[in-house]
């Protein structure tokens, strides 16, 4: 059984992650979605898409890791993987042989924000998808003999994914020392120690607590109307009790941060020395509720513009004109229910030190924040990005993520539709003014990643 989790932004480096994160960027233009509420609380929201009769069906719990616990890191990911031990109807590997025989594929992904279910079938079983997910949403078993094994899974896990890593390590790190106070600082896998507390009666609260209907969205993309929804959704999920009431989702305020730090990270596994930089900026919800609500789609336009890829002014300073770096690239982490992320990453050339990297970076993003943006430049960039939203509505899986993060985050299915109109309506101005505002190296934290023999003696 594959599954896809968001362990400790462990993406921060790769392109991937800025298809999955960036908000609504691939998906703004699609029309004909339509959204209700069951009885008992849970949203559903329906995609069409008619070309292969073909569904996507996703369940997602607005829960995710920075919602824990205290003392219970990683509680949110063990019972993603503890979700797939099955109920009395359909015990364990049920659900998931049931899947493979008719041909479908699942996964399922934690984040700090939310969890998520999905299935990919043909039109027929999306029935079946309906009434399975349900089942396992109120009726789960869990017993030690399920609990314990799977703790251990989740400790190999972040033992292969997190300490075997040094990419993993420094995300890890950087978010931590970038995150004053803020759950956001904790990895989506969990601390170990805490992991290795982990019980039965946390799993079971746990669950009894979010795993709710009121507290859960459905979304389907596919071949399918919202009639057809509604009724499949009332003659299951309408069927579950509202048992429980998640508290509200307050987390710990960030303060304001006065000072930049610094990560160093030295292993025999790195070959090639780097650079991350990522900054606290605002996200799209909490750029809305403190009514900027501009500068997020300001920050958007402002990582294309500067760093966002080969066309992008540090990329041809850097790379193609001073040929003092051989990469470099960013992207701003807008969908989050709190505030969100601008990161920068770089490889240096042979020969240049990571301290000449990032002090030629910071002169040149001083230096495009003290230069007008050409009309044109602006004009292009703004087509490039809204093209993407075209050609990436291909995807029922993807369409069907964009709306399930936007709504777990504090977003509605509007701010999605309406993503585009924001964007055309940015100015060279807004977006010059969005990146002073917040691109102050006192809310950033920056990770040097080294090969081991240029870490420095004691």
């Amino acid at each position: 059984m594959m599954r896809h989790t968001n362990v400790a932004r462990l993406a921060a480096l790769s392109l991937l992650c800025l298809a999955m994160l960036l908000p609504a960027r691939a998906f703004a233009f699609v029309k004909g979605v339509e959204t209700f509420d069951l009885a008992n609380g849970m949203q559903v929201v329906v995609i069409p898409d008619h070309r292969a009769p073909v569904v996507t069906h996703m369940v997602w719990y607005r829960v995710g890791a920075a919602d824990e616990p205290t003392g219970q890191a990683g509680i949110a990911h063990f019972l993603e993987h503890l979700m797939f031990k099955g109920t009395r109807a359909n015990p364990n590997g049920t659900f998931s042989k049931y899947v493979a025989s008719v041909g479908g594929e699942e996964n399922a992904f934690t984040s700090s924000d939310y969890t998520a279910y999905y299935q990919r079938v043909a039109k027929e079983h999306l029935a079946d998808m309906m009434r399975l997910e349900a089942d396992r949403m109120e009726n789960l078993v869990l017993t030690r003999e399920v609990v314990d094994p799977e703790r251990d899974v989740i400790i190999e896990e972040r033992k292969s994914r997190i300490d075997n890593s040094p990419d993993a390590q420094m995300s890890e790190a950087l978010s931590a020392v970038l995150w004053f106070e803020h759950p956001y600082g904790r990895p989506v896998i969990g601390w170990l120690n805490e992991m290795e507390q982990l019980t039965l009666e946390d799993a079971i609260s746990y669950y009894d607590r979010y795993y709710t209907p009121n507290n859960a969205i459905l979304i389907v993309a596919g071949d399918v109307t919202t009639d057809e929804v509604r009724t499949l959704a009332e003659q299951t999920y309408g069927k579950l009790a509202r048992r429980a009431e998640p508290p509200a989702r307050v987390r710990p305020e960030e303060p304001v941060h006065r000072t930049a730090r610094m990560v160093r990270l030295a292993s025999p596994l790195v070959t090639q020395a780097s650079l991350v930089r990522s900054y606290v900026v605002p996200s799209y919800t909490t750029a809305r509720k403190r009514g900027v609500g501009s500068d997020s789609a300001a920050l958007d336009l402002f990582a294309e513009l500067a760093f966002g890829g080969s066309t992008s002014a540090l990329y041809q300073k850097l790379v193609v004109d001073e040929k003092i770096a051989v990469s470099l690239g960013g992207y701003y982490r807008g969908t989050a229910l709190d505030d969100g992320e601008m990161m920068i990453y770089a490889t240096p050339a042979p020969g240049v030190s990571l301290e000449t990297l990032e002090a030629t970076i910071d002169r040149e993003l001083a230096a495009f924040l003290d230069a007008d943006i050409d009309a044109a430049t602006l004009e292009r960039v703004k087509r490039s990005v809204l093209a993407s939203a075209i050609y990436a509505q291909d995807s029922q899986q993807r369409l069907a993520r964009v709306f399930g993060s936007t709504l777990t985050t504090g977003g509605t299915v509007e701010d999605v539709q309406a993503w585009p109109d924001h964007i055309r309506a940015v100015t060279a101005e807004e977006v010059l003014r969005a990146g002073r505002k917040y691109l102050d190296t006192n809310r950033s934290a920056t990770g040097y990643l080294v090969p081991q023999a240029q870490a420095p003696r004691s």
